[in-house]
């Protein structure tokens, strides 16, 4: 986008499901879905943020993506983060022990610290690529995991899909299949 000022931005989306929308207004809180965004992922403090995940009955990776809890992380972003804490994406947001709170926390902060550290300075045209460098299992299925060695799995869902390692998050034990049967835990 070219404003007539000659100042302008870059514009991208990935996924097969496109929801981008550009609004031009006065203050952020006019935009549609403004006001009821979570803290900002990287500005949240550990304690609030425990506190926001121990309120959330459900699924962790879920509980990461639910930008009205946390802003900021994706689903590519959320994969990193749990493969960093060692967490399966499938545990209860409320059951995390006051340990694996502090892993998942750590984690967040360096992969999206890392991840914006990667970023600066790119150009739009090579943003994606940039971030496919970084990650760890998130679009890497059927390669090894870079930490243990073991193959990275998937578990589909109707419109996206998550990635892990069994080695490094789940005992071993591979996820089923949500449209197979029913998740391992």
């Amino acid at each position: 986008m070219h404003l007539d000022d000659g100042n302008g931005f870059d514009l991208t989306e990935q996924g097969t499901r496109k929801g981008l929308a550009v609004y031009v207004v006065r203050s952020p809180s006019e935009v549609p879905g403004i006001a009821r965004l979570g803290p900002d992922a990287l500005e949240v403090e550990r304690e609030q943020f425990a506190a926001i995940l121990r309120s959330r009955s459900g699924q962790l990776k879920g509980a990461l993506t639910d930008q009205t809890l946390i802003s900021g992380i994706g689903n590519a972003y959320s994969d990193e983060i749990l493969h960093a804490a060692r967490l399966s994406p499938f545990k209860g947001a409320d059951k995390l022990k006051d340990d694996e709170l502090v892993r998942l926390f750590d984690a967040m902060r360096a992969t999206l610290t890392d991840a914006l550290d990667r970023q600066r300075g790119q150009k739009a045209a090579t943003m994606k690529g940039e971030k496919r460098s970084g990650l760890m299992v998130h679009a890497r299925t059927g390669l090894p995991c870079p930490v243990c060695g073991d193959t990275v799995r998937e578990v589909s869902f109707a419109d996206t899909s998550l990635q892990y390692c069994p080695t490094c998050q789940t005992g071993g034990k591979p996820l089923a299949d949500r449209r197979m049967s029913k998740l391992l835990r």
